[in-house]
């Protein structure tokens, strides 16, 4: 009666039943717990009352939650999350780089790596075939999942996919074509001056 339903529409339909039960009524049902036609005023009326509370059930569930989007109030108390940190960027952090191009043959990368790592005496004979190979297994590890690993993916994927733009013969880059890639570390010492290491990246531990 409070919604606004007649005392005898509201007695007839809340006899046995509770809210629930009366929105999942059809359109039949209704009309025929009201003794009323489907045409008749009071039964359009009483049907958009019941609809009514389906609606305000719903809003007043997420009455809770922030109305505001999550992208405007991060632009309204955080403006740079518009811009990503680049990691590489700070005093702290020193310079680090990929050995050889984003972008190159397996061949490659390997003759650039073994000459790059040369002076650690890296290059090992494979027990099973005798051949010499690189065990970058030594290196000491990063993993690919590092803030500045994730940097210089994203900007060697950034300049392969603007030259796959430029160029569609270009090939490029596969999934995950950076885990097994040597970066090499350049620290500046004002006591030793530049120092130099190398780290294997790794999917995981």
């Amino acid at each position: 009666m409070e919604l606004g339903v007649s005392e005898e529409y509201a007695h007839k339909l809340a006899t046995d039943r509770n809210m629930t039960d009366i929105k999942n009524m059809t359109h039949d049902d209704v009309a025929s717990t009201l003794g009323i036609s489907k045409d008749a005023e009071e039964f359009i009326n009483t049907m958009q009352i019941i609809a009514e509370q389906g609606s305000r059930r719903r809003a007043a569930k997420k009455s809770t939650k922030i109305t505001i989007r999550a992208k405007a109030v991060d632009d309204m108390d955080r403006p740079e999350i518009t811009s990503r940190f680049n990691a590489l960027n700070h005093v702290l952090v020193p310079h680090q780089e990929l050995v050889g191009e984003a972008n190159i043959s397996e061949a490659d990368q390997l003759a650039i790596e073994m000459e790059a790592l040369a002076p650690w005496k890296m290059v090992l004979p494979d027990p099973e075939t005798g051949e010499d190979r690189l065990a970058k297994e030594l290196l000491p590890k990063i993993l690919i999942t590092d803030p500045v690993v994730q940097v210089i993916k994203e900007l060697a994927e950034a300049e392969d996919s603007a030259a796959h733009m430029a160029n569609p013969d270009h090939t490029p880059l596969a999934a995950g074509w950076i885990a097994d890639r040597v970066l090499k570390v350049v620290r500046q010492s004002p006591s030793a001056g530049q120092t130099v290491a190398y780290r294997l990246i790794v999917e995981g531990n």
